[in-house]
């Protein structure tokens, strides 16, 4: 006798989908090789569904990064990772297919969570290095996530789930959300999105007069929520390491493109009290408010201490391009700008920063 596969997961999230739209059809895409097997896509379905208010969009909502069957991890509170993805984007008025490159996007983002074992919570933000549709001319290369507007958290027999929606943003409004904080920010621009629907042909809400004078209201009082910055090109060397010459400062090397958000975010972060932390392949740099500068260094990582006076020292000579000076209230210390190349998917340079 064959016991009925149990479906409890997956029927959690038809019953939510089914609560909003009701028995509207709707576009579901399968995978033909489970990912467990070898096959490509580790989600398991996407849905898509075409809603006309408060503009024509799909509403995609992904089945697999919850516990879809039976419980199988051992935290009874959470279903799977806890949350499914969902993604809003304008839909054409003939438009009777959701495009395939927003599929890919989201199993994407699940071969990232699958390969990483790095999970998206509301407020969290992802740069894409590039265009988050390939080939377009959008100006959108980053994505923002919050929570959905119209799906609430699930209870399920194997635990809670969150819908989480994906919002795609441009590199400026990246910048302002990595100097204020996400859920703000997104507010900030509702009205000019609502539901918050991506279009990739819009242009950039960080242009908008408003939308500029409440970042910079939300940076003064509330200070940058990030706490952590991961920069590929960021390396150390130590003076430990020049014994024999004297008087050699430490140099801290940085690529050029991240140099204008790091003088936001550390103006911000010291403001507050709050430290900041560079993470890089071999180091991390940890600027620590403090009364007096100083600069201590372990193997594991360099703590920079630094009051408003060193921190105006510093932001006031960082520019995004390629040059060096010295910092004299952290022991000389030499901070040194490097060129950033900019590369498409296939390894070409297609910009250089600084």
């Amino acid at each position: 006798m064959n016991q009925e596969e149990n479906t409890s997961g997956w029927d959690a999230i038809d019953q939510a989908m089914h609560q909003l739209y009701g028995e509207q059809e709707h576009k579901h895409y399968g995978t033909a090789i489970p990912y467990i097997l070898g096959g490509p896509d580790p989600l398991n379905g996407i849905s898509a569904y075409a809603v006309n208010e408060p503009t024509p969009h799909w509403h995609f909502v992904t089945y697999g990064f919850s516990e879809l069957y039976d419980k199988e991890s051992d935290d009874a509170s959470r279903s799977g990772y806890g949350f499914e993805l969902t993604f809003r984007l304008t839909r054409c008025e003939n438009e009777s297919e959701p495009p395939a490159w927003a599929l890919n996007l989201l199993q994407n983002m699940g071969r990232y969570v699958f390969n990483s074992g790095n999970l998206f919570q509301p407020g969290d933000y992802l740069d894409a290095n590039g265009p988050i549709c390939l080939n377009s001319d959008t100006l959108l290369t980053a994505l923002a996530f919050i929570k959905d507007p119209d799906l609430p958290q699930l209870d399920t027999p194997n635990g809670s789930v969150q819908f989480i929606q994906m919002v795609g943003i441009t590199y400026r409004e990246l910048e302002m959300i990595q100097s204020w904080n996400t859920r703000s920010f997104l507010a900030t621009c509702e009205s000019y999105m609502p539901k918050y629907v991506t279009d990739l042909m819009r242009n950039s809400y960080a242009d908008i007069p408003a939308v500029i004078q409440a970042t910079e209201r939300g940076i003064e009082v509330d200070g940058s929520s990030t706490a952590f910055l991961f920069i590929q090109q960021l390396s150390w060397e130590s003076p430990r390491k020049k014994m024999l010459m004297k008087n050699i400062p430490a140099k801290l090397q940085i690529g050029a493109k991240q140099v204008t958000l790091l003088s936001s975010i550390l103006r911000s972060r010291i403001a507050k009290n709050a430290t900041l932390s560079l993470i890089g392949p071999d180091i991390n740099i940890v600027f620590e408010a403090g009364e007096l500068p100083s600069l201590v260094e372990t193997d594991q990582e360099v703590r920079l201490i630094v009051n408003q006076e060193t921190v105006d020292e510093i932001t006031g000579q960082l520019r995004p391009q390629a040059g060096s000076f010295e910092v004299a209230s952290l022991d000389k210390l030499r901070i040194e700008i490097v060129p950033t190349q900019i590369t498409d998917q296939e390894g070409n340079v297609i910009k250089t920063i600084g």
